[in-house]
Parts: structure tokens; C-alpha cells; sequence
């Protein structure tokens, strides 16, 4: 490797939101995440729907895939 081109590898710490915190080693120094593999629905088994802002119906009511509106759509 050439010298004084790579950036300094220092021993870091991953702090998620849940509160755990992990150290490592990385060319940052301190790092924040919202989710990690203590929190994560993959690795706990547990399902945690995130809906921000109301995504989900904001979705259904610009396709208009409510129930009523189907059940309304099938009957035509």
C-alpha cells in the first residue's frame, strides 16, 4: 500500500436508537443508526410495521385500493 493516501482505521462505536452498542473498528469515529441487529424484524423474529407519515394509506387511497372501494368495483 502507498503511504499517507488511505485514511486513519480507528476503533469506533455503532450506537442504534434501541440503545445498543457495538465496538468495532472503522475509518469513522463515532456512528449512529436507527436499526441493528438486536432491533432488526429479520433477526428477532417479531414484525414491526414502520409506517412514516401514513405511507401505507396514502398509498391505498391514491390507487384506490380501499375494501369498500373494491367491494363497489366487483358489484359494477
Amino acid at each position: 500500500m502507498r503511504p499517507k493516501i488511505h485514511p486513519n482505521y480507528v476503533e469506533t462505536t455503532i450506537t442504534c436508537a434501541c440503545g445498543n452498542v457495538i465496538k468495532t473498528r472503522s475509518t469513522v469515529k463515532d456512528i449512529r443508526v436507527e436499526i441493528c441487529s438486536n432491533c432488526h424484524p429479520f433477526f428477532t423474529g417479531r414484525q414491526k410495521l414502520v409506517d412514516t407519515a401514513g405511507r401505507i394509506e396514502r398509498f391505498r387511497k391514491k390507487y384506490g385500493l380501499d375494501k369498500k372501494e373494491r367491494a363497489k368495483a366487483k358489484k359494477s
